[in-house]
């Protein structure tokens, strides 16, 4: 299915780090990118991560402030050409939806939420961007202020992605929040990364790849202090962090830090990035690690990028999974045509772009079945679940949760659902998607008069179905009636005129 494609030749990519936030612009010219203008402010939101995992209003507050600085760059942009997306710490707060709420109102664009290896699997591609084109495999390695990502790829293919629950920021604020600098506390942060590198290490150690590479700015100041204090020629080695180990166990205190390369803002998180650094070296087998310039942001804008060519992720990932759970493909066909023919009759009073719930409606009827492969009974929920928790390059978690609160309800009762949805936009995708798959419920091609879709003023709907048709079909007829009778149970409407 084709994404709308940006009318500008102006796109922008906006990473929502537990560290910092960026924003990058490039033009497209030519099929190609052209990086051109940034921003970079230091909001460190992971260090708001109260005790209860939720963010302190002061971390919230900085967060939308410099988002609605970001959005007057980014205004008068079209709204498909900019891609924000959000990190480990939204991830882990408990209140990170009134968070987004707020961040997207400053910002003038949606907010995605991605998953750690989403996160690692765009990294990748941002970096690869960055390079000389190589057969080589590839280790990169992105620690952030809340998470670390580990690719292993080649070209710009990731392999191998993991994202581990530890960064700069969360390790800087564990092991040195007192601002002390010891052999005690260096040691046991570089402990504590070790062993949560040592459940991937089978995976990412040195005999799956040739050439180590850091991503983002724990790796680019390790490199560039390197560089500037003569310990290595700006690439990370194991002398060089030994080096830098030395110097930080002289200093003592983080405040007293003097390091060429070293700023201000970077000085309050280098012990924690420093200790995940060593620990990678250690139990990975890492000699030398060259810096990269390209991340996170810069893979985002080739995701942007391959959409505006209709070389869409998401699209690649639906069909592996119809693939990999044996989708009967001609039937998720017959659902997706008859529920995109029922959206067409009720588009245009939907608030949501009709667009973007096509293409929510397409991606739910061709995955819709995807749950047999586990139990013909309740199958729903299994694609539920399957959609919400699987790896799915490409999809935000937004997208998953969409997806999945659509195939829950796709059958049977909709009392039974745990989060019965309140926008009235949800509710219609349900049931267009639900008269879809009641009308193929046979799995065979067959002929019938249109049905016609109206969504009533007062919110209620009506599906005039052809009288005699329905009469050569009891068992459908049937199925309506207690289609009808699933709705009236929610307290709305499902009138059919037969």
């Amino acid at each position: 299915m084709k994404s709308p494609q940006p009318s500008s030749s102006e796109i922008a990519a906006v990473d929502l780090g537990s560290n910092s936030f960026r924003l990058q612009m490039a033009r497209v010219e030519d099929g190609q990118l052209f990086m051109h203008d940034s921003l970079r402010e230091m909001v460190r939101l992971g260090a708001g991560l109260q005790m209860d995992k939720t963010l302190s209003h002061d971390a919230m507050q900085l967060a939308v402030e410099c988002l609605r600085r970001f959005g007057e760059r980014l205004r008068g942009l079209d709204p498909h050409a900019v891609r924000a997306v959000a990190t480990n710490t939204f991830r882990v707060a408990r209140n990170a939806p009134a968070l987004l709420q707020r961040a997207e109102e400053a910002l003038g664009f949606p907010i995605e939420i991605i998953a750690g290896r989403e996160e690692a699997r765009m990294i990748f591609i941002g970096v690869s961007h960055s390079l000389p084109p190589s057969e080589m495999h590839r280790l990169v390695i992105d620690i952030g202020g809340g998470s670390t990502e580990f690719i292993v790829g080649r070209n710009f293919e990731p392999q191998k992605m993991e994202s581990l629950y530890m960064g700069c920021v969360s390790y800087s604020m564990r092991f040195f929040a007192d601002g002390k600098l010891s052999e005690g506390n260096l040691r046991r942060a570089e402990i504590a990364a070790r062993t949560e590198i040592q459940g991937i290490r089978r995976e990412f150690s040195s005999g799956h790849w040739q050439d180590a590479i850091g991503s983002s700015g724990s790796a680019r100041a390790l490199g560039e202090i390197l560089r500037l204090n003569d310990w290595s020629d700006g690439a990370i080695t194991r002398s060089g962090l030994a080096e830098l180990k030395e110097r930080l166990l002289r200093t003592r205190e983080i405040r007293k830090l003097d390091l060429p390369g070293l700023s201000v803002e970077r000085a309050a998180v280098i012990a924690g990035g420093y200790s995940i650094m060593a620990a990678a070296f250690a139990e990975l087998g890492i000699e030398h690690m060259t810096v990269a310039s390209g991340a996170l942001r810069e893979g985002v804008l080739y995701e942007l990028l391959g959409r505006m060519r209709h070389q869409d992720t998401r699209e690649a990932t639906v069909h592996q999974f119809k693939r990999r759970y044996h989708v009967d493909a001609p039937q998720a066909r017959r659902v997706q045509l008859l529920a995109l023919a029922l959206l067409e009759q009720i588009a245009r009073k939907l608030e949501m772009e009709q667009a973007l719930a096509r293409q929510y409606l397409t991606w739910a009827a061709r995955l819709h079945e995807i749950g047999i492969s586990i139990a013909h009974s309740g199958y729903h929920k299994h694609s539920a679940y399957i959609i919400e928790n699987a790896d799915m390059p490409g999809f935000s978690r937004m997208d998953q949760q969409m997806l999945g609160m659509l195939l829950r309800a796709q059958r049977r009762s909709l009392t039974k659902l745990t989060a019965l949805p309140t926008h009235n936009d949800h509710l219609a995708l349900i049931l267009v998607l639900r008269l879809a798959v009641l009308f193929h419920r046979n799995h065979m091609e067959f002929t019938m008069p249109a049905p016609e879709l109206c969504w009533e003023p007062n919110g209620q709907f009506r599906l005039a179905v052809d009288p005699e048709w329905l009469a050569e079909n009891p068992l459908t007829e049937a199925a309506l009636a207690a289609e009808a009778a699933y709705w009236k149970d929610i307290n709305i409407t499902l009138a059919i005129d037969a």
